[in-house]
């Protein structure tokens, strides 16, 4: 199925001491490259953020002005592509690969949205396939998307989520990301 890429890769990073997380490596590649490989499918590919070296092109933008929030990061991305279907990524989940996004495409039926769940089984709502209609007509009820919530962007949408899959873990801090798809840790 053919779909867009819109990875946001641009928020703070407090917990890692102000260290770009989406530059982070693990195991000899970036997460935010480990991201770009899992969707090298897409027909276009854009990472709100600021530009740094990546393994394949891609198109960067920022939120206006900068700083927003992912809902803003969102709706600048948004203005990229015009594939369908939207896979929404943060930078931060190392263990996606492509048959997960072919899954989260595939799954999405005729919902507004299909999304990975974590491993403790939270829904991650930035990393999930989106239909672009339902995402922009979102922005557009939410007004001025600086800001605001994911969630409540999303809280009108038909979502449907995966089994719990380590797909679907991010890394928020340090222990995160030692941990390894089986569970342990390095």
């Amino acid at each position: 199925m053919e779909f867009d890429a819109l990875v946001l890769a641009g928020g703070g990073t407090t917990r890692f001491g102000g260290v770009d997380k989406a530059m982070l490596v693990l195991e000899g590649v970036t997460l935010l490259d480990r991201v770009l490989t899992a969707t090298d499918d897409a027909i276009s590919t854009v990472v709100v953020g600021p530009v740094r070296t990546t393994c394949r092109p891609v198109t960067w933008t920022v939120e206006d002005p900068p700083s927003g929030g992912p809902v803003a990061g969102i709706a600048a991305g948004l203005t990229h592509g015009t594939a369908p279907i939207v896979v929404l990524l943060s930078c931060d989940l190392p263990w996606l690969t492509k048959v997960d996004v072919t899954q989260l495409t595939g799954g999405l039926g005729d919902h507004d949205g299909h999304g990975l769940r974590d491993t403790d089984g939270r829904e991650q709502q930035l990393a999930a396939a989106y239909r672009r209609t339902a995402l922009t007509d979102a922005i557009t009820r939410i007004g001025d998307p600086r800001d605001k919530s994911v969630r409540r962007l999303l809280a009108e949408l038909d979502l449907v989520w995966s089994t719990p899959t380590h797909a679907g873990d991010d890394v928020d801090t340090w222990a995160d990301f030692d941990e390894k798809p089986d569970g342990q840790t390095s």
